[in-house]
């Protein structure tokens, strides 16, 4: 008998209602039981991570936030990546939500999620253990390259890759089932429409609360969780997919600049700051157009000379016996004697693509992506090749793999290099890895050309960037003698990567050019930055080296930066163009400024000036550590304003001078292949 007989009209809507709001929310079973799922798989992931890193976790007493905050995340990823369709369940009419291809592509799409958290979350111990760091940008900007990167995968990591392959493709295959058994198996009753709709418009606004995780003006973001000075704990409790999509969500809706992340600053005061830090007076800087254009008088006075600059890929000074590292480096520790040896030089970044700016272009760091390839300096940005073809030389990238790799190719191309050697224009190498052909290949190819352009009797500019020391660390056998087994490790291929340097030099030194080129040695970043501080500054010392035939050999203990060692080769090499680098002429005998290093990792930077570093995080105010290298963590000290701002406004000038093009050279006289300024020299004169 109907509800409605027995017990009057208002008691029947009740429970009409009631049979509307359990079959709405039958609808929604599928969707709970895998969002059920995607916690407990992220928590056992992070629960993992956590155990893996347990004395980090241990040391700053972070096991209830890594937990706590990780269980919010995940929510707020759940939220994101299911919410939407939960909603959509509710609007369909029975008919249509009972059709068999709806119930495909709900189950599909549910799939495809969870089998996306588990792959990321398989993927990053890897990652982690490289980065010190969950997936990011990084991530991302390496999938571009399949080729690379599966290779270097496949040789360096096979039974991590099999494993992760397996691993996600069972995740896939069940969680698929798990989708499809979560469907009502009986016809589903329409219901009420209003209700629906009233739930779905209430299903929304419970997950946009969630996925902000915050009724606080801004929404959650990795910054606000941050509650240590070690990243890679910092990183615990988000997820993988938060991670990487918060990355890659800066990325494609605009790059990051250092204003947005740390604050404002005028730009007069930006400017000021950086025109000071270069040791050159007010009255160098004539060029409104590029307030850092100067000219520096050089310290070589005869002819132009030839510029050398061997890129050495991974090699930090952990690698360097003679800068207290492992015992990997006799070549470099035997040419440090004959050189220019900078014993506390420090890279700008973790990435190569990041030396590549500092070394060639002079261009301090930003937290977007290096301006190898970013848009605006595909073309007229500066560097050196730029300035030195202007000069008549010969400027050329020689690689060992291809060149398109990170954009260098298209990067060097447009600003100033005439010409770029990689795989393909090698005749039969002796030997081809992952990433192309060996050190020793690469080397004998630029000695050979070298020698032939100074016969000819043409200046050159030669930009020599390895790559046989890079994971799967694949090089000829019986080259050196293995510092360990398995022979494809990172410290053998680092002494090889010695090895093949030291040959190098020993056929420039008894070739003609010798006489004429300066040399510079200098790696691109460290291997393996891990986040024990904000940002690790031991882990950023790298080697560094200067070497010709005039170069007096000694060692120095000044705290240098990788954006000082363009504005020193061209004084070294005898010229005297303007140019906007902001770096120093570390030859310069009168350049009396306290030693500095600048630093990005990750969104972090780091300003080091003696022993003091100040840490510019997202949205925080700066913080200040004692730093006394080789001696363990970076020691909390009183914040200095005098040096926050410094570091401040330091940290800004990267993104300012990409944002308003302030980095390049004047345009050239086309007739004259000259630019069309008044001559270097003159500037020089009036400058001093």
């Amino acid at each position: 008998m109907p509800a409605s007989i027995l017990y009057g009209p208002r008691i029947a809507w009740r429970v009409d209602s009631d049979m509307t709001l359990r079959t709405a929310m039958t609808r929604l079973k599928p969707v709970l039981g895998m969002a059920m799922l995607g916690l407990v798989v992220l928590g056992v992931s992070r629960l993992g991570l956590a155990l893996w890193q347990r004395a980090a976790v241990d040391e700053v007493h972070g096991w209830v936030p890594v937990l706590v905050q990780g269980l919010r995340v995940d929510v707020a990823t759940l939220c994101l990546l299911f919410v939407p369709l939960a909603a959509l369940l509710l609007l369909l009419p029975a008919a249509v939500y009972d059709a068999r291809w709806v119930r495909r592509i709900a189950a599909g799409w549910l799939a495809l999620a969870t089998t996306l958290l588990v792959w990321l979350e398989l993927a990053t111990p890897g990652f982690m253990a490289e980065y010190g760091l969950r997936p990011d940008r990084v991530f991302v900007e390496y999938l571009v390259y399949p080729r690379e990167v599966l290779s270097m995968l496949v040789e360096g990591r096979p039974l991590e890759c099999i494993g992760v392959l397996l691993l996600t493709a069972a995740a896939a295959w069940a969680s698929l089932r798990l989708a499809r058994r979560g469907w009502p198996s009986q016809p589903t009753p329409t219901g009420g429409v209003l209700l629906r709709a009233g739930l779905a418009v209430l299903v929304l606004g419970v997950g946009a609360l969630g996925v902000r995780s915050t009724l606080g003006h801004r929404p959650m973001n990795p910054a606000m969780l941050a509650f240590s000075t070690n990243p890679t704990v910092n990183a615990l409790p988000l997820n993988s997919f938060y991670s990487l999509a918060f990355a890659m969500r800066g990325w494609l809706q605009h790059e990051e600049t250092a204003e947005s992340l740390y604050g404002e600053l005028p730009a007069e005061t930006v400017l000021a700051s950086v025109r000071a830090g270069t040791g050159l007076p007010a009255s160098a800087f004539t060029d409104p157009e590029r307030p850092t254009l100067a000219a520096r008088a050089p310290v070589w006075r005869g002819k132009p000379k030839n510029l050398v600059i061997v890129l050495e890929e991974s090699l930090g000074a952990q690698f360097i016996g003679s800068l207290g590292g492992r015992p990997l480096s006799p070549e470099y520790d035997r040419l440090s004697e004959q050189g220019w040896a900078f014993e506390r030089l420090y890279a700008t970044g973790t990435r190569s693509v990041r030396g590549i700016e500092a070394v060639v272009a002079g261009f301090a760091p930003t937290p977007a992506q290096a301006v190898v390839k970013r848009a605006r300096s595909q073309q007229g940005f500066f560097t050196l090749a730029d300035v030195l073809r202007r000069r008549g030389y010969d400027t050329t990238f020689y690689y060992g793999g291809e060149s398109h790799f990170d954009n260098m190719r298209g990067f060097f191309l447009g600003n100033g290099f005439g010409r770029v050697v990689e795989q393909r224009d090698y005749r039969a190498p002796a030997f081809v890895g992952s990433w192309g052909v060996s050190d020793e290949d690469l080397f004998a190819r630029a000695d050979e050309e070298f020698a032939r352009l100074h016969a000819d009797g043409k200046p050159f500019f030669g930009f020599v960037f390895t790559s046989s020391n890079h994971d799967p660390f694949e090089f000829p056998t019986g080259r050196i003698t293995p510092f360990e087994q398995p022979l494809a490790t990172r410290n053998n291929a680092a002494k090889y990567a010695d090895h093949a340097l030291g040959g190098f030099f020993d056929k420039a030194m008894a070739s003609d050019y010798w006489n004429d080129t300066v040399f510079l040695v200098v790696a691109d970043h460290d291997s393996r930055v891990f986040g024990r501080d904000l940002v690790p500054v031991d882990n950023f010392h790298i080697p560094g080296l200067i070497l010709g035939a005039g170069i007096t050999p000694r060692r120095d203990d000044r705290i240098a930066s990788q954006i000082d060692l363009g504005p020193t080769l061209l004084s070294l090499i005898g010229i005297a163009d303007a140019t906007p680098m902001t770096g120093r002429d570390l030859a310069d005998p009168a350049m009396r400024l306290p030693g500095r290093a600048l630093m990005q990792y990750d969104r972090n930077f780091a300003w080091l000036q003696g022993n003091d570093v100040v840490v510019l995080q997202p949205d925080k105010v700066p913080s200040q550590y004692r730093y006394v290298p080789g001696q363990g963590r970076l020691q909390p000290a009183a914040l200095s304003p005098l040096l926050a701002r410094e570091a401040h406004a330091q940290a800004l000038w990267g993104s300012l001078a990409y944002e308003r093009g302030w980095y390049g050279l004047p345009r050239v006289n086309a007739r004259e292949n000259r630019p069309a300024s008044r001559s270097a020299h003159t500037a020089v004169a009036a400058s001093r």
